[in-house]
């Protein structure tokens, strides 16, 4: 069992802390340099960057709730969903390389958005939108594409996986 924590924290240790340091250089870079200030379009207009705060979930579900409630769901749920996580990812009897790697993704995003919640009264730093035309993503932030990343991975691991895995 040791053995095997181990094994898994040389993968989940540079995932994880990585994750979490560009995210958070990332937001004070944004809050240094957009805030209150320019905003930037790039590849002509694909790509946005522009300060915003987010004391909502993923496109602003939920800023309409009262704020002891937003702190419950935003910051008290999902520090309780991000614990169990991280004790899944320690104590699970099987996971394969690519679920290690998607799921430790998921909680360097999860736990650097939950670190901007603690520390900026409920909110999130957002600075990024990407779109053509009127079709456009919401806002978000370098957290939002780990969590998207490691979602994908998970879903296409598994498929890579099962596939791999089929008898013929």
């Amino acid at each position: 069992m040791k053995e095997q924590i181990k094994a898994r924290l040389w993968t989940m240790v540079p995932v994880i802390g990585l994750g979490i340091l560009l995210d958070q250089l990332t937001k004070v870079w944004a809050i240094g340099a957009l805030k209150d200030g320019p905003r930037y379009t790039y590849l002509f207009d694909t790509i946005r960057i522009a300060y915003a705060e987010n004391i909502g979930a993923f496109l602003g579900l939920g800023n309409s709730l009262a704020p002891h409630l937003r702190f419950v769901i935003f910051t008290g749920l999902v520090g309780i969903f991000l614990l169990v996580l991280l004790i899944y990812l320690l104590v699970a009897k099987e996971m394969d390389k690519i679920t290690l790697a998607a799921l430790s993704l998921v909680f360097a995003g999860g736990f650097s958005n939950f670190i901007d919640r603690a520390m900026n009264e409920g909110a999130v730093v957002d600075f990024l939108n990407m779109g053509i035309g009127g079709l456009r993503t919401g806002i978000f932030n370098v957290a939002d594409v780990y969590i998207m990343i490691g979602a994908g991975l998970m879903i296409a691991g598994q498929f890579v996986i099962e596939r791999f895995n089929r008898k013929p």
